[in-house]
């Protein structure tokens, strides 16, 4: 009897709880799946799994061995494939996820060369701005910004996000520009409502020293475009990512205020399933990735708004 063979037949029996869904499912016939699962447990000495007229379902020494029994199967899958694509094209499909503004501004236009140049993958980009369940949801790369919680998912940094305090020219007009951290607090500041702490502004002096501040304001959303639009219209001294504020600053629609003042960068990074047995055509994506998001990618790409927090938090995987 073929070991392997058997292994798969067995996994699929745990997995379905049925001997005769497990025939269906792979093609055999009911006594095939029978036997093979006999000659199974008698190889080991042990029963792994218990039938009954509902169905059957594994022992507790079959769950155990078949824990071990599908990290085996996976390790074998992941080398055939490696092996079988390794000259081959990249092929097949591909699911990245983002935050909306994000990948319709930077991630969509970055993809058009890899596309070009791998004309056999199929790629769809998710844009949606909460964290999503790469597993549940079948996605094989995800970008998120700032802070990333200890997890079992593959990791891999791409680069940074610097924020800027902007403001009109004709708000610093009416209301004076303000010098220092302190004077935040005479002024009208449009906050980033997404994440709980935003209206406390983390800024950093040219000695390296921190000096949060609170601040308030008749505006703030969650939404970073709007928060652009209430700045170009001289609502009030914002801050956002450099690459949201890019081109009203190029174009003088808003200045820089207070430049000696640093705001935190976050961090951005691509995220995958699990860092054992990358797929090539995975690799090759966050390949091409990295390389657009090194240096000032803000500059080089025309971005706009997408919704992260300066304050280190994320919301978008």
């Amino acid at each position: 009897m073929d070991q392997l063979a058997s292994l798969r037949i067995f996994a699929r029996v745990v997995e379905l709880g049925s001997f005769s869904r497990t025939a269906d499912s792979l093609d055999l016939s009911q006594s095939t799946v029978t036997k093979n699962v006999a000659w199974l447990e008698a190889h080991v000495g042990a029963r792994l799994i218990n039938r009954n007229t509902r169905g059957a379902h594994p022992s507790e020494l079959g769950l155990a061995y078949y824990e071990k029994c599908k990290a085996i199967l996976e390790l074998i899958d992941g080398a055939d494939d490696l092996v079988r694509r390794q000259d081959a094209h990249l092929e097949g499909s591909l699911r990245l996820s983002t935050s909306v503004a994000l990948g319709e501004a930077v991630v969509g236009p970055m993809l058009v060369p890899f596309m070009r140049a791998n004309p056999r993958l199929r790629i769809e980009l998710v844009c949606e701005d909460a964290y999503v369940d790469l597993i549940a949801r079948g996605i094989d790369v995800a970008l998120r910004m700032g802070r990333l919680e200890d997890s079992s998912l593959g990791v891999r940094h791409l680069g940074v996000n610097p924020w800027v305090m902007v403001a009109a020219p004709a708000y610093l007009a009416r209301r004076g520009a303000p010098a220092a951290p302190a004077d935040l607090v005479d002024h009208d500041c449009i906050t980033y409502s997404s994440v709980h702490g935003d209206a406390v502004w983390r800024l950093r002096g040219e000695g390296g020293e921190d000096e949060p501040r609170a601040v308030s304001g008749f505006f703030r959303s969650n939404n970073l475009p709007a928060l652009l639009s209430a700045a170009r219209s001289g609502l009030g001294v914002a801050i956002l990512p450099r690459y949201v504020a890019e081109d009203a600053l190029a174009s003088g629609e808003l200045v820089r205020v207070m430049p000696g003042h640093a705001l935190p960068e976050q961090t951005l990074t691509a995220v995958f399933p699990s860092p054992r047995l990358v797929p090539r055509k995975v690799r090759a994506l966050i390949d091409h990735l990295a390389r657009h998001f090194q240096g000032e990618w803000w500059s080089s790409e025309r971005a706009s708004p997408s919704g992260h927090s300066p304050s280190g938090h994320s919301r978008q995987e």
